[in-house]
């Protein structure tokens, strides 16, 4: 397996942090808001109601009902909640999916630039990560045209994202439309990592399942609802495929946090939706400060990414080598982000990653002493 690069940032700028040094923190995926209060209560009320024991292996009910319910409300998709797994964390989902679908051998087509993981996932399951080179030119996402043109005779399905990281880009429903029939058309399995739904700004929000019952779906409490640390996800499959993923659940990890899942049921309060949806809102702001102010430092971004909290940016003008450019700016600027080759391969030396979850505040001192820095050669 490959390191998760961008976790060697995060532990270096928390021994920075450490030495006293103030570090403006752009390297993880992490919403930085606090745990809204309804959460926190729900927590505590599951506590002193000792809700402490084994939950089924797929989640308690009334949490896979609820999710269920969300897609009817944000997607008009009348889901069965038997369809639905609560994992921990979405990684789990993926795990699981692996040993699922794959078998020793097979391949697994997936984007460059992509999110890193999802290839280790594959060579645990003894399988071949195969990649589709992907620029700004597709807008960083795969087309049925080139999953066609990548697919070899041991490839068994794809496993996409949309919106993606670390760029933020989404698959629009025509082209997902055109993805999920190849896909069909080839009898294989589609993965689709929708961890970052709930944080689209410009664009309509589209789930593959409402083109399809047959794909897998991947989401998470980490993002939208900014529960990173509770290590709850979830996963919707097709009928069929429901005992088995509950077999593997029992085996991977006995049942989901029987705490994050009690207070993940506040997570659909209306009171807490709209408290989600203001930060949404700021996410936005934050990104639409972002984006111009470093493109005037001389970072390439073709065009605002559409959703998640990620910038995807071109360093061609300032340095050769993305790690080193990233170790020197931490060190010399204060300033914590990712090197695209944490990603991927495709022209990943040129490109770093930014998360704007931090205040825009924050990001003011971030761009102002990358300024500095990148005056001072």
């Amino acid at each position: 397996m490959t390191p998760f690069r961008v976790v060697d940032f995060l532990e270096a700028a928390e021994r920075l942090q450490a030495q006293g040094r103030d570090i403006v923190r752009l390297e993880a995926g992490q919403p930085a808001f606090p745990t809204p209060a309804a959460l926190v209560e729900a927590t505590r009320t599951a506590l002193a109601e000792e809700r402490t024991r084994y939950t089924p292996a797929l989640g308690i009910a009334r949490l896979r009902e609820a999710i269920a319910a969300s897609y009817r409300r944000r997607h008009g998709i009348e889901l069965d909640p038997g369809r639905v797994a609560v994992t921990t964390g979405s990684s789990a989902a993926l795990a699981l999916l692996g040993d699922l679908l794959i078998d020793p051998g097979d391949g697994v087509l997936l984007s460059d630039p992509g999110y890193p993981c999802n290839a280790n996932f594959v060579r645990r399951a003894g399988g071949e990560p195969q990649w589709i080179p992907v620029g700004a030119e597709q807008r960083y996402q795969v087309t049925a045209a080139a999953l066609a043109a990548h697919w070899r005779p041991n490839t068994i399905g794809a496993w996409l994202a949309s919106p993606a990281n670390p760029t933020g880009e989404l698959i629009a429903a025509p082209a997902l439309r055109d993805l999920v029939e190849e896909i069909g058309r080839r009898g294989a399995s589609l993965v689709m990592d929708e961890i970052y739904h709930g944080l689209v700004y410009d664009e309509p929000e589209v789930s593959v399942l409402e083109m399809t019952a047959d794909a897998f779906v991947v989401n998470s409490f980490s993002k939208y609802f900014g529960m990173t640390g509770w290590r709850l996800g979830w996963l919707v499959m097709p009928e069929a495929a429901a005992r088995d993923i509950n077999v593997l659940a029992q085996n991977f990890y006995i049942s989901p946090p029987s705490i994050a899942q009690h207070a993940a049921l506040a997570a659909f309060r209306p009171e807490v939706i709209a408290e989600l949806e203001a930060r949404r809102a700021e996410l936005r702001r934050r990104r639409d400060f972002l984006v111009p102010a470093l493109r005037e430092l001389g970072f390439t971004i073709p065009h605002t990414p559409a959703g998640a909290f990620y910038v995807y940016a071109g360093i061609e003008g300032l340095a050769e080598d993305c790690e080193a450019f990233c170790w020197d700016m931490l060190e010399r600027a204060g300033v914590a982000f990712t090197p695209g080759t944490d990603f991927g391969a495709h022209l990943a030396r040129s490109k770093v990653r930014f998360s704007y979850t931090e205040p825009l505040d924050r990001l003011e001192l971030a761009v102002e002493r990358l300024r500095r820095a990148l005056a001072a050669g």
